[in-house]
């Protein structure tokens, strides 16, 4: 009989990521809003309709795995964050912690690798932003299996 999933509040050393369901559940398309963090370079070579966009083959860094991808992903990782405008020191924390999973492949992170990512907000407080009343942009901590 399986084990019913224990909750446990979420700490500093939780690994957050976004929760691809979160987007579908709320009727979104994350490719619309990741769309407008494209670079100029980009929104000029991609087309404005997400739907039109092909998937290409991916690199994983640290397995040498190759993944299909979409191109939309894949220009934001591979150019638009590595453009010093992508996070700046004015864009709204949240913002910041989106675009950082994001240029990381949606990896899980804790808050504090955010903060060390990032340097902005203390871990506790980005803790308390992450874990409030409100989930912003579908940023959740993973489930344990």
């Amino acid at each position: 009989m399986p084990t019913a999933l224990r909750w446990r509040r979420p700490t500093v050393d939780t690994k957050f990521h976004i929760d691809m369901d979160w987007w579908t559940d709320s009727d979104r398309d994350i490719h619309i809003y990741m769309h407008d963090l494209l670079c100029d370079e980009c929104q000029d070579t991609l087309p404005a309709d997400v739907r039109e966009l092909d998937q290409v083959d991916w690199v994983d860094e640290e397995t040498a795995e190759v993944m299909r991808v979409d191109a939309l992903w894949h220009s934001l990782r591979t150019c638009c964050s590595n453009k010093p405008d992508y996070i700046t020191p004015s864009t709204p924390i949240i913002d910041a912690v989106f675009r950082t999973f994001l240029a990381n492949g949606n990896r899980p992170l804790s808050v504090r690798d955010l903060y060390e990512r990032l340097n902005r907000r203390p871990p506790q407080t980005l803790l308390r932003i992450l874990t409030g009343n409100r989930v912003y942009m579908g940023i959740r901590p993973v489930r344990d299996a």
